[in-house]
């Protein structure tokens, strides 16, 4: 999951420079393409192109949905919002998920966890920092689309085992590249990239790709409650690159966010690795 945002993290930040030109649509159509190209490839050199495996499972058509619809909700709130607001309200998917890991799945979560997952968030709230005049109608979208992120990685856990993950992820990316195609055709505006936007959206493309995999695995492999904390540190990636690519620093109080989500992760490391190790004891004895 830390790789996983690690990638999301330099995913967005070269749609960003290259949103300069070409409009929001185009951006993701394109990048899209070659995601879809990239993982159709992967998925035919490890010999997983099973089509139909994925075809009958509604888990998939499900996660595809969730995440289409996802997609084009928080783009739309994400115009009408400011960015720490959008992004405050996004990072809350840990206490969704959870939630409905607990509810829907019946996974057993300590009280431990929801109290780190609360920590974390508190984090994410202090380095964001967003204002309160910032919300409206448009947050309830944001919302929203924060609560179908954690329906589709919730659907993620659902999908039978024998269907390969890169196949999940193949049709879930292919699935917005289309419903992008539909939004740019609507919108009738398409500026031709030049080589320094194409350069932009294929490294974003391929991250993307790295991204949404490794999401897919580390929803299939872990409890979901514990996995799921460890999308705030996509906050510190994001910190992390604002300052190497635009010189920005976090004042005092993000500081302190930092620390403690930082702290909540390293506390649920240890906390998991002592129990995996338990475990392990007792298998042997």
């Amino acid at each position: 999951m830390i790789a996983a945002m690690a990638f999301f993290v330099v995913n967005d930040a070269l749609v960003k420079l290259a949103s300069d030109q070409v409009p929001t649509a185009q951006l993701i159509f394109l990048r899209g393409l070659v995601t879809t190209s990239l993982l159709l490839a992967a998925t035919l050199l490890m010999g997983q192109w099973h089509p139909m495996q994925a075809l009958r499972s509604r888990a998939v058509w499900a996660r595809a949905a969730l995440d289409t619809v996802a997609t084009f909700a928080y783009l739309t709130a994400l115009f009408h919002l400011p960015l720490g607001v959008a992004t405050a309200i996004v990072l809350a998917s840990p206490l969704f998920l959870a939630l409905m890991a607990r509810t829907l799945l019946n996974e057993q979560i300590e009280r431990l966890r929801w109290w780190l997952i609360g920590i974390g968030f508190a984090g994410v709230l202090l380095v964001v920092q967003p204002a309160t005049e910032g919300f409206n109608a448009f947050a309830l979208l944001c919302l929203g689309a924060t609560v179908l992120q954690a329906g589709r990685d919730l659907s993620t856990r659902l999908v039978p085992p024998q269907v390969p993950s890169l196949l999940i992820t193949l049709f879930t990316v292919a699935t917005v590249t289309l419903a992008s195609a539909g939004w740019t055709w609507s919108t009738g505006i398409w500026v031709a990239p030049d080589g320094r936007h194409w350069t932009l959206l294929i490294v974003a493309g391929a991250c993307l790709g790295c991204a949404h995999q490794l999401l897919t695995l580390s929803m299939r492999a872990g409890d979901m409650s514990v996995v799921g904390l460890f999308r705030y540190s996509g906050l510190l990636f994001a910190l992390l690159l604002g300052f190497v690519v635009w010189g920005e620093l976090p004042n005092p109080l993000a500081w302190i966010g930092i620390g403690l989500i930082v702290m909540a992760g390293v506390t649920m490391l240890h906390r998991e690795r002592a129990r995996v190790r338990a475990t392990l004891d007792a298998a042997l004895d």
